[in-house]
């Protein structure tokens, strides 16, 4: 896989500690973005343990024999493990906790792992779908029928996750494969920016600026032009070219 990559992060307009995280493997082989959550300065502590257990993880285990999906499960919780020991060593961080978005290209293949509602987008020529599904109760409702999307933006319990690491309670980490061609655009954010822009208006963005790092920028000015309520983290991937086995394995997904 080749691919042009940047990411920032920006406090917003209203908070005045960053409680997110984001790590750009330097070759390009994964991607991380966190959005912590607790008081006295627990969110920023639990999306900067999380975010370095993966990266670690993954960097030790890359060429381990595990297969990708096990791959991610494992470093999830092994974040998630480094989150609860912090917890007990530190009792006043006991409610922290943090989402995580990660994306890796593997072995040919590229694969998605997510906890919470920090997302991964995916823009194929004019057409942007969200990759992942946001662990909250809206997103919950919606999916039963119970609240439209227009509803959901505004419900005063949006902001309320289902699963995130640092919980004694995390079995589970939803692993997938994701298709991905030459062109393509990804996105992984924390909810600072889609808590301000539609998805009307990223796939625009992602579709009118060439440069990944003036991409970035364009972005998180955007969410706060809108108000810039929440921490706002984006990491953008530009895919160049794929292997051989990347394109077989497109055409059999098709």
């Amino acid at each position: 896989m080749k691919c042009l990559f940047s990411g920032l992060t920006d406090p917003g307009l209203l908070r005045t500690v960053n409680q997110d995280a984001f790590y750009i493997d330097p070759s390009g082989r994964f991607f991380i973005v966190a959005d912590g959550m607790g008081g006295h300065a627990g969110g920023q502590e639990a999306s900067r343990i999380a975010t370095e257990a993966i990266q670690q993880h993954l960097d030790e285990k890359w060429f381990s024999p595990d297969d990708s999906r096990r791959l991610l499960e494992m470093a999830f919780m092994r974040a998630n493990r480094a989150i609860l020991s912090d917890q007990s060593r530190h009792p006043e961080r006991s409610d922290m906790g943090t989402t995580a978005v990660v994306v890796i290209f593997r072995q040919g293949q590229t694969w998605c792992a997510h906890v919470g509602d920090s997302r991964l987008y995916r823009l194929r020529g004019a057409q942007l779908d969200q990759i992942t599904e946001d662990h909250t109760w809206v997103a919950r409702a919606m999916k039963m029928g119970e609240l439209s999307s227009d509803q959901a933006r505004v419900h005063p319990w949006r902001h309320i996750l289902s699963k995130c690491l640092g919980r004694e309670d995390l079995r589970h980490v939803d692993v997938a494969m994701v298709e991905a061609r030459p062109s393509d655009r990804l996105l992984l954010c924390s909810d600072g920016l889609t808590e301000e822009l539609s998805d009307h208006l990223i796939a625009f963005h992602l579709k009118s600026i060439r440069s990944c790092e003036k991409l970035v920028s364009a972005l998180v000015n955007a969410a706060k032009d809108k108000g810039g309520r929440d921490n706002i983290t984006v990491v953008v991937i530009t895919i160049e070219s794929v292997s051989a086995s990347e394109e077989m394995t497109a055409l059999q997904a098709e």
